[in-house]
């Protein structure tokens, strides 16, 4: 059974030049330690508790890929992974530890192991680990509600903006509507060609949008997973936010393309005729 630190305390140094010395501990680092350090599988390296200690000659048996969790982006840490027992006489620490998890079948049985090692002693609590994980995502629930909030103002926004482009192009057709209702188009007619126009205008800007929107993802990934090392995705691009921005493009470009429309359909040919 291996235990993983949640903080590297461990010195290590690079052993290339030493000759084996009989059977050592293997441990396994994660891919930034193997990295910095310029460590490889099967290298020897020394693990000790403190800097300036005598420590343990250990082999590298393994490189660890970096979850994609949110939580250990800011952090800057390495992580080693040892097993128990020679974690446990590496540091002195005996048969005590600081957190350890334990995996229920269902509901019932969680409850009951709460209430129950709560109820063993004095000194520590158990938690299910879906609180934990609630507590600690705080920050990402603060940062998730506040882009909802700049995008709810970002579709208003645009839907304003939106509306005074229509307003402005369709007016700037005024002398070819004009003509039409002289020569018998009906409104209806007037209004139904500007609104599919318009609905053919928003599934074009549409489809440029998750193109743009697309591109900006995989740059914006590309960048911070290089900066922090780390597999985690910043920016994702779902089908539940393609198929939203389709219908509010759609519903914003005909309900703007009607009420311009509209606007001049029922104004009188001479007088969009100027007279």
């Amino acid at each position: 059974m291996r235990s993983r630190l949640a903080f590297l305390v461990l010195l290590v140094v690079p052993l290339r030049a030493i000759a084996p010395q009989g059977n050592p501990r293997s441990i396994a680092i994660d891919e930034r330690l193997a990295a910095d350090a310029g460590l490889r599988v099967g290298d020897r390296v020394v693990v000790a508790s403190e800097p300036g200690l005598p420590g343990d000659t250990v082999v590298v048996a393994g490189i660890v890929q970096r979850r994609a969790d949110p939580a250990e982006i800011a952090r800057g840490e390495y992580r080693v992974r040892l097993h128990l027992d020679h974690l446990q006489s590496l540091l002195g620490y005996g048969d005590r530890v600081d957190r350890f998890g334990v995996k229920t079948r269902g509901a019932g049985s969680t409850g009951d192991a709460l209430s129950r090692i709560n109820a063993a002693a004095f000194g520590f609590r158990a938690h299910r680990s879906a609180d934990v994980a609630v507590e600690t995502s705080r920050t990402f629930a603060v940062v998730s509600r506040f882009h909802r909030a700049i995008g709810v103002i970002t579709i208003v926004a645009s839907a304003i903006f939106l509306l005074c482009i229509m307003l402005l192009k369709v007016d700037e057709r005024r002398r070819d509507v004009a003509a039409l209702r002289l020569i018998g188009c009906s409104t209806r007619t007037i209004v139904g060609s500007v609104v599919l126009e318009a609905a053919a205008v928003a599934v074009l800007g549409s489809v440029a949008g998750i193109g743009v929107g697309g591109a900006a993802s995989w740059i914006v990934n590309r960048h911070y997973q290089a900066v922090y090392r780390t597999p985690l995705r910043f920016s994702i691009v779902t089908g539940d936010i393609v198929l939203l921005a389709v219908a509010l493009s759609l519903v914003l470009g005909v309900v703007s393309g009607w009420l311009a429309a509209r606007r001049l359909a029922h104004t009188a040919p001479l007088t969009l005729f100027g007279r």
